[in-house]
């Protein structure tokens, strides 16, 4: 089990992390956390700055109904949809937390501080609809340190633009090629020029991109596994990190370039990436590979509680550990395609399952919903 002391956290690796310019987000949120104090906690003692959610999130915290029967039981009496009821129980979750983070965005000048929720994942492939949602939950959270999470598909990339364009912050979701990254990007520059040329003031609107981690690795190293060769296996656990590196690569070419220079002139805001899914899946890998090796000025790391205190326990911070690697990880990514897995057709994959995942928790969360509404002799219909 691990033991963390507030020394070890305000002064161990936690607080190395931030001070390299990484910026910490939970990857949990529930309303048990935020009544107990625990949320507030984290951000005192744990250098925590900001809150990602997502379907799964919500599925596992509502589901389990603790904390929720009050306000179920006010919905029960109104006779709202289950859709309704979700979406009242997900943002009153969400502006709570915005609320105990709101120092942190008023100190950090709106970079962090800030709560994500994601739009409908049955809207993935709806890009009107995705815009609908986007601007209905920013309008329901009505807090400005609220970011809207929007998953990087097809469809969702001119949904991204529109919403930035808004003046709306967005948190992009689902990111796992090195391409779809460019054209997030892309999305977010257009978004800033809709909004410039509507006079908005570019300096409120923020933007991350997650761009996810561990996924990688575990479909490219059970691909490596079953090629079994010595070849093969010397490469696991080393796509995701190239994968990544590759992405920050990116990230600083885009945001030196002209079309940003001009951006930036008018007090624009980078999209920062985010590195996502940083929980460890295999457990022959040290339970913090993906906070260690993803060391870089002007990221976030969102991690579940766990790898949280992982890091405060036995992370090992050691000043910027991505920038130095980009041949290296190219040569990485190279000499998996060389065996025959290719790159193209694990990212689409896994963009596919991820947006599948996040459905059928989405659909998870409406019946257990509906189920604790019809217990109330209430019709959900």
């Amino acid at each position: 089990m691990i033991k963390v002391t507030e020394a070890t956290a305000t002064a161990g690796a936690l607080k190395r992390l931030s001070d390299e310019g990484v910026s910490i987000w939970l990857d949990d949120l529930s309303r048990k956390r935020i009544e107990s104090g625990n949320l507030a906690e984290l951000v005192e003692t744990r250098h925590v700055v900001g809150v990602t959610t997502n379907p799964s999130i919500f599925q596992a915290a509502i589901g389990s109904g603790e904390g929720y029967e009050e306000q179920l039981a006010d919905l029960a009496v109104r006779g709202v949809t289950v859709d309704e009821a979700v979406r009242m129980m997900t943002t009153a979750d969400v502006r709570a937390a915005a609320d105990i983070l709101r120092p942190v965005y008023d100190a950090t000048g709106g970079r962090d501080g800030r709560v994500s929720i994601e739009v409908d994942p049955r809207l993935a492939h709806n890009t009107k609809a995705t815009i609908a949602e986007a601007k209905q939950l920013a309008w329901l959270v009505d807090r400005p340190n609220v970011m809207i999470k929007i998953p990087a598909t097809k469809a969702g990339l001119p949904a991204i633009t529109e919403v930035i364009g808004l003046g709306i912050s967005v948190n992009v979701t689902l990111i796992f090629s090195l391409e779809r990254y460019r054209e997030v990007m892309d999305a977010y520059l257009a978004g800033l020029e809709k909004a410039a040329a509507k006079g908005l003031d570019l300096s409120t609107i923020h933007s991350v991109a997650s761009f996810f981690v561990s996924r990688v690795d575990s479909e490219i190293d059970k691909r490596l596994t079953v090629l079994g060769t010595d070849e093969a296996l010397a490469l696991k656990g080393k796509a995701a990190l190239a994968n990544a590196r590759l992405a920050y690569e990116a990230y600083e070419d885009v945001f030196t370039g002209d079309r940003w220079t001009a951006l930036s002139g008018a007090k624009a805001n980078r999209q920062r990436p985010l590195w996502a899914s940083t929980g460890v899946k295999d457990p022959a890998y040290k339970d913090t590979l993906y906070v260690d090796e993803l060391v870089a000025p002007g990221t976030v790391n969102t991690m579940p509680e766990a790898t949280l205190n992982a890091t405060a326990d036995h992370g090992e911070i050691t000043g910027d550990t991505v920038t130095g690697g980009y041949a290296q990880a190219r040569a990485d990514i190279a000499a998996v395609e060389t065996l025959g897995i290719s790159y193209d057709e694990v990212v689409q994959q896994l963009e596919d399952e991820g947006v599948a995942k996040f459905e059928v928790a989405w659909q998870d969360l409406l019946d257990a919903v509906t189920k604790s509404l019809d217990s109330k002799g209430v019709e959900t219909e």
